[in-house]
């Protein structure tokens, strides 16, 4: 396990911890906004509830909690980490959410099961892999690989991210993918330049 890996790692067991103390599902990653923004498009476009639907990276679990409560019924969660995948399996106990499957996975070398999914939804975790101290291009190209094996064709990507452009997203995606549209995120303001602090981008798979 990398260095990046095992404080994730530490960071969810404290998550864990926490849970079990007091019920509370700890710091919501990337704020309610990001999540809303997700279910508002997949409603937008009149997804069907029954698509399947691969949360990647899915830490607490929050979002496919959100899904569930939104109707959708077929809703995978991975995570390498194990705390994150016991951590998401109490938060969905405790929401009595029998309709998410939830496994440890590493994305970047899928089991031959993940696949055939309608829609992936990736929050901040290809931020964390591209940020991976050793050999950040080559684990990006594998995550570009990997979503390519377990998207239909046609398929839907939803990534939101807080390291990368919208210009260098369509470059790291370009294999296989089309970008369908760019979602609103909220600007800020530094030094008189309007910047963003998040890119959402919802791409198809070809």
């Amino acid at each position: 396990s990398s260095p990046a890996n095992s404080s994730w790692d530490a960071a969810y067991e404290r998550e864990l911890q926490t849970f079990q103390d007091i019920g509370d599902t700890g710091e919501i990653w990337f704020g309610e906004e990001s999540m809303v923004r997700i279910i508002r498009w997949l409603e937008k476009h009149k997804v069907p509830l029954d698509s399947s639907v691969l949360d990647i990276g899915t830490g607490n679990g929050v979002l496919l909690v959100e899904l569930a409560k939104s109707g959708y019924v077929n809703l995978t969660g991975i995570d390498y980490s194990p705390s994150a995948i016991q951590l998401s399996e109490k938060v969905r106990e405790k929401e009595g959410m029998s309709n998410i499957k939830l496994k440890v996975e590493d994305f970047l070398a899928p089991s031959a099961e993940l696949s055939g999914f309608d829609i992936c939804i990736d929050k901040g975790t290809f931020d964390a892999i591209s940020l991976d101290p050793s050999d950040a291009a080559g684990k990006r190209k594998l995550y570009v690989g990997s979503l390519g094996r377990v998207l239909k064709p046609e398929g839907f990507f939803l990534i939101t991210s807080c390291n990368w452009t919208k210009e260098e997203l369509l470059n790291e995606f370009r294999e296989g993918f089309e970008i369908l549209e760019e979602l609103p995120t909220p600007k800020f303001c530094f030094g008189g330049r309007i910047g963003n602090s998040v890119t959402a981008l919802v791409f198809q798979r070809k």
